[in-house]
């Protein structure tokens, strides 16, 4: 049942779904065990009914007097989300951006592992910075499938973006996370997700001259 409901989940829906996990486990830590879907949404900035309807999606109900129950909720979205068993993430690119994501990941899911770094930098290669190895960059191809790493994350300058994608993705990763400005195109087999941090500011500059 999970894994069908995967395959039909919009690509939105999925980022609430993470989104809805980190409300939770917050929950949890404050001892808060249920909640309403207008009490997610109002955290998350959401409308309830698209809060009711993405856990509908999921095969999962609240009650009229409790709300959702906070740790079955947050149990059942990982088990959508998460796979059976760790996966492996690499990041390429050890600058400021690359180590501060590395030491803010560490530690926050238990299935998802950054477990190298990659960089050209020989004050970097062969340290082990944020607690994660970094590995000289032309030791990616063997360190990937010595670690069957499958996700990466790419943090590096923008001249290096496409050269980098189409290495990761020949070496057998499945999906990457592209921090660059650059607009890049992998393989279908590949997952490709874009963030363009200037786009995200520049949103908010606009809204916010015209508060």
């Amino acid at each position: 049942m999970k894994t069908n409901m995967v395959k039909g989940l919009p690509e939105k829906t999925i980022e609430r779904l993470s989104q809805y996990r980190r409300v939770l486990l917050g929950c949890l830590q404050q001892r808060k065990f249920n909640i309403y879907s207008h009490e997610l949404g109002q955290l998350l900035h959401l409308n309830p009914v698209q809060v009711r309807r993405d856990i509908m999606l999921i095969g999962h109900t609240g009650t009229l007097r409790k709300g959702y129950d906070v740790k079955q909720l947050s149990d059942l979205i990982g088990e959508i989300i998460d796979s059976k068993k760790s996966q492996k993430v690499a990041v390429v690119g050890v600058g400021n951006l690359g180590r501060a994501i590395m030491s803010y990941f560490q530690g926050k899911r238990t299935k998802l592992v950054i477990a190298a770094a990659f960089d050209n930098d020989p004050s970097k290669v062969d340290r082990v910075i944020a607690g994660i190895r970094c590995y000289h960059i032309d030791d990616l191809e063997e360190v990937v499938k010595q670690e069957q790493i499958t996700i990466s994350i790419i943090t590096v300058p923008p001249e290096h973006a496409v050269e980098t994608a189409e290495r990761l993705v020949m070496a057998g990763i499945k999906g990457i996370l592209n921090y660059t400005p650059v607009a890049l195109n992998v393989e279908p087999h590949a997952y490709l997700e874009e963030y363009d941090m200037i786009t995200s500011i520049e949103k908010v500059a606009f809204y916010a001259k015209n508060r």
